[in-house]
């Protein structure tokens, strides 16, 4: 038996109830026990669940799966049509959890394009909405920039930006440094004999035949530096390469590996811990991203005019450079901001992370951001930039292949690699990314001074509508 959703339409407060709930029996005659996953389930029947006709064939393969016969995850090698196998694993996994996936969609999606790369043991997947801001004017060319979002306000507050923006004579940006990282842990049983490793690796001397050693395995990897860091007899290696358009995480790796191999036939005491000690430092917030960049280090900037402050963003130039003082670089700084010191930069990344198939999970460091603001001509112009040294992106592997995301970087004009210049496409997906934060950082620091971020996220961040009644049905 489903529970489904309480859905009542009751005052604020009047559906609270803080006793403890009952809990339904499930008492269908139709249901029986099996053990599964070493635990006693009920298992409901299909009648329950089932949204299209199984064939009996199906149905021997899903109890299969239920018994422990067949493992979930062996379904797509064993039936050898990946989203046959999706059905099956959701059914199955809706008769062991006693809860309907109604709502999460089966239909409209190439498993087979995930096999193998974006995702194990899938049972559907999720849809979120993509909206446009733009368009966005960055050194001389026009981008729609593809944000996937769930949260209200958000495209329409950067879309106010990059209108600012456009009618100011556009934004420009720099890119500064283009270098993912990786960073080994080895062991040996003295700090000394650690040191001599680390003078061996920074010996210019030896950097040709590291870079050799380390270019073997890719066509785009290239070897750029490697900054050391002692703790004791541990020796942390930061290399940080060239990686095309890829995002470069495995390039890097299979570099790292390559010198790892190689060193161990002059350091046999070298004890490799793990191929990353967590100084590289993916999908954390780390000072040494902050200050040495990991991917794409970026500025964006903008002179906006008078004008357009007071009759575009509806504030004025004083109270913005003096509210950016006070949030972004004061506040940050007594809240202990580590890269922190602007207003949501990580809103804008995430949306166009998840919309080209980016790795969310790397908006940590990616929105590290410093956003400046200050006066010039005499007071009335505004000029705003926002410095970003670790925006992490690619525009060939993962996610980006997906069909979705594949149309959002397509938009862009950054579809896959760059035959002509290796890497251009992902630098200049970097430079959107910085862009579209400089428009963000410029609408909400502006609903701020003018105090409308209260009144615009209850207009548009808020819904009456039960739409869980509307997903399940």
């Amino acid at each position: 038996m489903i529970l489904k959703d309480d859905a009542r339409k009751v005052p604020c407060g009047a559906g609270l109830d803080c006793s403890i709930p009952q809990i339904a029996p499930i008492a269908s005659p139709k249901a029986v026990a099996q053990k599964v996953f070493d635990k006693e389930v009920v298992i409901s029947t299909p009648t329950d669940f089932s949204t299209q006709p199984l064939s009996e064939e199906d149905e021997d393969v899903i109890k299969a799966v239920l018994s422990g016969t067949i493992p979930s995850y062996s379904l797509e090698s064993k039936l050898g049509d990946c989203k046959r196998a999706a059905a099956i694993r959701r059914e199955a996994l809706q008769r062991i959890t006693g809860k309907s996936l109604g709502g999460l969609p089966l239909e409209g999606f190439d498993y087979e394009s995930i096999l193998g790369q974006c995702c194990e043991m899938p049972v559907g997947y999720i849809q979120i909405p993509v909206g446009i801001a733009g368009p966005l004017m960055l050194d001389g060319r026009e981008f729609s920039v593809p944000m996937a979002t769930t949260e209200g306000c958000l495209v329409a507050s950067t879309n106010r930006g990059c209108k600012a923006i456009n009618l100011s004579g556009g934004a420009s940006s720099v890119l500064l440094r283009d270098g993912m990282t990786r960073a080994p842990c080895v062991r040996f049983n003295s700090a000394k004999r650690a040191a001599e490793l680390k003078f061996f690796l920074e010996d210019p001397n030896n950097y040709d035949t590291l870079a050799t050693v380390f270019n073997r395995s890719s066509r785009f990897g290239r070897l750029q530096t490697i900054k050391c860091a002692i703790a004791g007899k541990n020796l942390y290696m930061r290399f940080t390469c060239s990686t095309g358009d890829a995002m470069g995480m495995n390039m890097v790796s299979k570099g790292v590996q390559n010198v790892l191999d190689f060193l161990q036939n002059d350091f046999a005491d070298m004890d490799v811990i793990g191929i990353s000690g967590n100084y590289c430092s993916d999908k954390k917030p780390a000072a040494v991203n902050w200050i040495e960049g990991r991917g794409k280090s970026v500025v964006c900037e903008a002179v906006i005019k008078g004008d357009v402050v007071r009759k575009v963003l509806k504030t004025n130039v004083e109270a913005l450079c003096e509210l950016n003082m006070l949030k972004n670089l004061t506040g940050s700084a007594m809240a202990g901001a580590l890269g922190g010191f602007n207003a949501h930069a990580s809103n804008i990344v995430s949306a166009i992370y998840i919309a080209t198939g980016q790795d969310p999970a790397q908006n940590v460091e990616s929105s590290h951001c410093i956003t400046m603001m200050e006066p010039i001509n005499d007071g009335k112009d505004l000029h705003v930039s926002v410095t970003m040294p670790s925006i992490e992106v690619g525009t060939v592997g993962g996610g980006t292949q997906l069909a979705s995301q594949s149309a959002c970087l397509n938009l862009l004009g950054v579809k896959g690699a760059n035959r002509e210049s290796p890497g251009a496409n992902a630098r200049l997906l970097a430079t959107v990314v910085a862009g579209s934060v400089l428009a963000g950082e410029l609408s909400l620091m502006s609903a701020i001074s003018a105090g409308q971020l209260v009144r615009s996220h209850m207009k548009y961040n808020r819904s009456s509508k039960d739409v869980s009644a509307v997903a399940s049905a």
